[in-house]
Protein backbone atom coordinates (compact mmCIF):
# COMPACT_ATOMS: atom_id res chain seq x y z
CA UNK A 1 0.00 0.00 0.00
CA UNK A 2 3.12 2.22 -0.19
CA UNK A 3 1.96 3.89 -3.64
CA UNK A 4 -1.36 3.61 -2.96
CA UNK A 5 -3.10 7.40 -2.00
CA UNK A 6 -6.60 7.40 -0.13
CA UNK A 7 -7.86 10.68 -1.87
CA UNK A 8 -10.91 12.74 0.86
CA UNK A 9 -13.45 10.96 -1.11
CA UNK A 10 -12.60 7.66 -0.61
CA UNK A 11 -10.94 6.30 -3.67
CA UNK A 12 -7.83 4.71 -4.36
CA UNK A 13 -4.92 5.66 -6.52
CA UNK A 14 -1.86 4.45 -7.65
CA UNK A 15 0.40 7.74 -6.65
CA UNK A 16 2.72 7.31 -9.79
CA UNK A 17 -0.67 7.42 -12.18
CA UNK A 18 -1.88 9.99 -9.62
CA UNK A 19 0.70 12.39 -10.29
CA UNK A 20 1.04 11.74 -14.43
CA UNK A 21 -2.56 12.96 -13.81
CA UNK A 22 -1.43 16.18 -11.97
CA UNK A 23 0.58 17.94 -15.12
CA UNK A 24 -2.87 18.54 -16.19
CA UNK A 25 -4.07 22.11 -14.43
CA UNK A 26 -7.92 21.25 -15.00
CA UNK A 27 -7.21 17.72 -12.93
CA UNK A 28 -5.05 19.38 -10.62
CA UNK A 29 -7.26 22.19 -9.77
CA UNK A 30 -10.60 20.63 -10.67
CA UNK A 31 -10.51 17.59 -8.90
CA UNK A 32 -8.17 17.06 -6.46
CA UNK A 33 -9.06 20.60 -4.96
CA UNK A 34 -10.83 19.06 -3.01
CA UNK A 35 -9.70 15.67 -3.04
CA UNK A 36 -6.55 16.17 -1.16
CA UNK A 37 -5.72 18.72 1.35
CA UNK A 38 -3.18 21.45 0.13
CA UNK A 39 -1.20 24.08 1.35
CA UNK A 40 -3.66 26.75 0.19
CA UNK A 41 -6.69 24.60 1.92
CA UNK A 42 -4.56 24.42 5.35
CA UNK A 43 -4.68 28.35 5.18
CA UNK A 44 -7.98 28.50 4.41
CA UNK A 45 -8.98 25.96 7.49
CA UNK A 46 -6.62 28.23 9.70
CA UNK A 47 -9.31 31.11 9.16
CA UNK A 48 -12.16 29.11 10.03
CA UNK A 49 -14.05 25.89 9.08
CA UNK A 50 -16.28 28.17 6.90
CA UNK A 51 -13.73 29.86 4.87
CA UNK A 52 -12.61 26.63 3.39
CA UNK A 53 -16.22 25.30 3.19
CA UNK A 54 -17.07 28.15 0.83
CA UNK A 55 -13.75 26.86 -1.01
CA UNK A 56 -15.53 23.53 -1.57
CA UNK A 57 -18.82 24.30 -2.49
CA UNK A 58 -17.78 27.60 -5.22
CA UNK A 59 -15.38 27.89 -7.63
CA UNK A 60 -12.16 30.41 -6.78
CA UNK A 61 -13.53 33.87 -7.93
CA UNK A 62 -10.23 35.33 -6.14
CA UNK A 63 -8.98 37.52 -9.20
CA UNK A 64 -6.92 40.13 -7.54
CA UNK A 65 -4.34 41.63 -9.63
CA UNK A 66 -1.59 40.54 -6.89
CA UNK A 67 -2.75 37.03 -8.10
CA UNK A 68 -2.44 37.70 -11.54
CA UNK A 69 0.87 39.44 -11.32
CA UNK A 70 2.02 36.45 -9.67
CA UNK A 71 0.60 33.94 -12.31
CA UNK A 72 2.65 36.14 -15.28
CA UNK A 73 5.66 36.13 -13.68
CA UNK A 74 5.58 32.61 -13.03
CA UNK A 75 4.56 31.86 -15.82
CA UNK A 76 7.25 33.95 -17.66
CA UNK A 77 9.83 31.77 -16.07
CA UNK A 78 8.74 28.24 -15.47
CA UNK A 79 6.25 27.76 -18.33
CA UNK A 80 7.27 30.47 -21.20
CA UNK A 81 5.03 28.36 -23.43
CA UNK A 82 1.60 28.99 -21.50
CA UNK A 83 2.83 32.84 -21.29
CA UNK A 84 3.21 32.91 -24.98
CA UNK A 85 -0.54 31.31 -25.54
CA UNK A 86 -2.19 33.94 -22.92
CA UNK A 87 -4.47 36.49 -24.66
CA UNK A 88 -3.27 40.46 -23.87
CA UNK A 89 -5.09 43.06 -24.97
CA UNK A 90 -3.91 46.09 -25.74
CA UNK A 91 -5.78 48.71 -23.16
CA UNK A 92 -4.99 51.20 -21.09
CA UNK A 93 -7.43 49.21 -18.57
CA UNK A 94 -9.72 46.42 -17.69
CA UNK A 95 -12.92 48.66 -17.51
CA UNK A 96 -12.60 49.21 -21.17
CA UNK A 97 -15.13 47.84 -23.46
CA UNK A 98 -12.50 46.07 -26.08
CA UNK A 99 -11.20 44.32 -22.65
CA UNK A 100 -14.95 43.37 -21.32
CA UNK A 101 -15.39 42.49 -24.99
CA UNK A 102 -12.16 39.71 -25.02
CA UNK A 103 -13.46 38.44 -21.62
CA UNK A 104 -17.11 37.87 -22.79
CA UNK A 105 -15.40 35.82 -26.09
CA UNK A 106 -12.75 34.30 -24.11
CA UNK A 107 -14.64 30.56 -23.26
CA UNK A 108 -13.68 31.50 -19.18
CA UNK A 109 -9.74 31.89 -20.60
CA UNK A 110 -8.41 33.95 -18.37
CA UNK A 111 -7.65 37.63 -20.08
CA UNK A 112 -4.49 39.56 -19.53
CA UNK A 113 -3.77 43.32 -20.59
CA UNK A 114 -0.39 44.35 -22.59
CA UNK A 115 0.86 46.00 -19.47
CA UNK A 116 0.38 43.25 -17.25
CA UNK A 117 2.38 41.02 -20.17
CA UNK A 118 5.44 44.12 -20.00
CA UNK A 119 5.04 44.32 -16.37
CA UNK A 120 5.92 40.11 -16.09
CA UNK A 121 8.32 40.47 -18.68
CA UNK A 122 10.20 43.01 -16.51
CA UNK A 123 10.27 41.06 -13.84
CA UNK A 124 11.87 38.14 -15.27
CA UNK A 125 14.67 40.29 -16.83
CA UNK A 126 15.47 41.58 -13.16
CA UNK A 127 15.52 38.23 -12.14
CA UNK A 128 17.30 36.13 -14.83
CA UNK A 129 19.99 39.38 -14.30
CA UNK A 130 20.99 37.92 -11.36
CA UNK A 131 23.59 35.40 -12.17
CA UNK A 132 23.36 33.37 -8.66
CA UNK A 133 19.42 32.80 -8.45
CA UNK A 134 19.53 32.53 -12.51
CA UNK A 135 21.60 29.30 -12.03
CA UNK A 136 19.90 27.93 -9.48
CA UNK A 137 16.82 28.39 -11.87
CA UNK A 138 18.57 26.57 -14.77
CA UNK A 139 19.51 23.78 -12.90
CA UNK A 140 16.05 22.66 -12.37
CA UNK A 141 12.91 21.30 -13.51
CA UNK A 142 10.11 23.47 -13.38
CA UNK A 143 6.25 22.73 -11.97
CA UNK A 144 7.01 19.45 -10.39
CA UNK A 145 4.02 18.04 -8.91
CA UNK A 146 3.73 15.52 -6.16
CA UNK A 147 0.83 13.62 -3.91
CA UNK A 148 1.78 11.81 -0.71
CA UNK A 149 0.52 11.22 2.64
CA UNK A 150 1.50 13.76 5.49
CA UNK A 151 0.13 13.18 9.11
CA UNK A 152 -1.64 10.65 7.31
CA UNK A 153 -4.08 12.63 5.11
CA UNK A 154 -3.44 12.98 1.51
CA UNK A 155 -1.62 16.51 0.18
CA UNK A 156 -0.82 17.64 -3.24
CA UNK A 157 1.76 20.49 -4.04
CA UNK A 158 3.76 21.70 -7.56
CA UNK A 159 6.76 22.77 -7.14
CA UNK A 160 8.47 25.40 -8.97
CA UNK A 161 11.90 24.73 -9.55
CA UNK A 162 13.16 20.75 -8.15
CA UNK A 163 16.83 20.54 -8.43
CA UNK A 164 18.59 17.23 -7.55
CA UNK A 165 19.59 18.75 -3.80
CA UNK A 166 17.05 21.98 -3.25
CA UNK A 167 13.66 23.19 -4.04
CA UNK A 168 13.32 26.78 -4.49
CA UNK A 169 10.39 28.79 -4.78
CA UNK A 170 9.67 31.89 -6.57
CA UNK A 171 7.77 34.58 -4.93
CA UNK A 172 6.85 38.46 -5.10
CA UNK A 173 5.94 41.23 -2.73
CA UNK A 174 5.40 44.68 -2.33
CA UNK A 175 8.43 45.41 0.13
CA UNK A 176 11.46 42.74 0.18
CA UNK A 177 12.66 44.13 3.63
CA UNK A 178 9.43 43.05 5.51
CA UNK A 179 9.79 39.76 3.54
CA UNK A 180 10.70 37.84 6.75
CA UNK A 181 7.42 39.35 8.33
CA UNK A 182 4.93 38.49 4.95
CA UNK A 183 6.65 34.69 5.19
CA UNK A 184 4.98 34.23 8.78
CA UNK A 185 1.55 36.54 7.47
CA UNK A 186 1.11 34.13 4.39
CA UNK A 187 1.88 31.03 6.18
CA UNK A 188 5.24 30.31 3.94
CA UNK A 189 6.03 27.99 6.50
CA UNK A 190 3.41 25.61 5.84
CA UNK A 191 4.29 25.10 2.51
CA UNK A 192 8.15 24.80 3.69
CA UNK A 193 6.70 21.92 5.94
CA UNK A 194 4.42 20.19 3.69
CA UNK A 195 6.84 20.03 0.51
CA UNK A 196 9.66 19.31 2.44
CA UNK A 197 7.79 15.82 3.79
CA UNK A 198 6.49 15.64 0.60
CA UNK A 199 9.71 15.68 -1.40
CA UNK A 200 11.88 14.09 1.19
CA UNK A 201 13.74 17.26 1.67
CA UNK A 202 15.89 18.64 4.80
CA UNK A 203 14.30 22.25 5.39
CA UNK A 204 17.75 23.48 4.71
CA UNK A 205 17.26 22.71 0.98
CA UNK A 206 13.99 24.70 0.98
CA UNK A 207 14.58 28.12 -0.74
CA UNK A 208 12.85 31.49 -1.36
CA UNK A 209 13.78 33.38 -4.52
CA UNK A 210 12.09 36.52 -3.86
CA UNK A 211 11.47 40.11 -6.47
CA UNK A 212 10.10 43.37 -5.14
CA UNK A 213 7.45 43.79 -8.03
CA UNK A 214 8.33 47.79 -7.13
CA UNK A 215 12.16 48.41 -6.39
CA UNK A 216 13.07 45.34 -8.54
CA UNK A 217 15.78 44.10 -5.69
CA UNK A 218 16.28 40.58 -5.31
CA UNK A 219 15.90 38.25 -2.34
CA UNK A 220 17.58 34.59 -1.42
CA UNK A 221 15.99 32.96 1.91
CA UNK A 222 17.01 29.68 3.22
CA UNK A 223 14.63 28.22 6.29
CA UNK A 224 15.45 27.80 9.77
CA UNK A 225 14.62 24.72 11.76
CA UNK A 226 12.20 27.06 13.41
CA UNK A 227 10.34 28.23 10.54
CA UNK A 228 10.01 24.86 9.48
CA UNK A 229 8.47 23.58 12.89
CA UNK A 230 5.92 26.92 13.02
CA UNK A 231 4.83 25.13 9.72
CA UNK A 232 4.53 21.66 11.38
CA UNK A 233 2.52 23.05 14.15
CA UNK A 234 0.16 24.96 11.66
CA UNK A 235 -0.37 21.67 10.00
CA UNK A 236 -1.57 19.96 12.99
CA UNK A 237 -3.81 22.75 13.80
CA UNK A 238 -5.08 22.67 10.37
CA UNK A 239 -5.78 19.23 10.16
CA UNK A 240 -7.41 19.05 13.46
CA UNK A 241 -9.71 21.42 12.22
CA UNK A 242 -10.50 19.60 9.17
CA UNK A 243 -11.31 16.11 11.25
CA UNK A 244 -13.40 18.48 13.53
CA UNK A 245 -16.01 19.46 10.75
CA UNK A 246 -15.07 17.35 7.97
CA UNK A 247 -14.78 13.35 7.98
CA UNK A 248 -14.57 11.11 5.32
CA UNK A 249 -15.76 7.94 4.51
CA UNK A 250 -16.39 5.26 1.43
CA UNK A 251 -19.06 7.84 -0.03
CA UNK A 252 -17.20 10.80 0.06
CA UNK A 253 -16.81 13.89 2.42
CA UNK A 254 -19.54 14.80 4.87
CA UNK A 255 -19.49 17.93 6.14
CA UNK A 256 -21.06 18.76 9.45
CA UNK A 257 -23.33 21.89 8.15
CA UNK A 258 -25.07 22.82 11.18
CA UNK A 259 -22.03 22.82 12.75
CA UNK A 260 -20.14 24.56 10.40
CA UNK A 261 -22.66 27.46 10.49
CA UNK A 262 -23.09 27.37 14.42
CA UNK A 263 -18.81 28.45 14.46
CA UNK A 264 -17.85 32.02 15.21
CA UNK A 265 -15.04 33.57 16.27
CA UNK A 266 -14.66 34.04 20.05
CA UNK A 267 -12.36 36.79 21.31
CA UNK A 268 -12.14 39.62 23.96
CA UNK A 269 -10.98 43.01 22.93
Amino acid sequence: MENTIITLDGKFWDKNDLISKMYDDEFYYGYLASAVLSSSSLKDLLKSPKVYYNSLIRENDNDSQALRDGHLFHQSILEIDKFSENTFVDVKSKATKLYKEAVESSNGKKIYTESERLNALRLRDAFMRNDEIREMIEACDYEIPIVGEVMDMPFRGKADAVCDSFLLDLKTTTDIHSFYYSAKKWHYDIQVYLYCNLFGIDYKDFFFAVIDKQSLELGLYDCSEEFYFRGESKVAQAIETYKEYFTQHDEGIVLDKKKIYNYNIKGTL
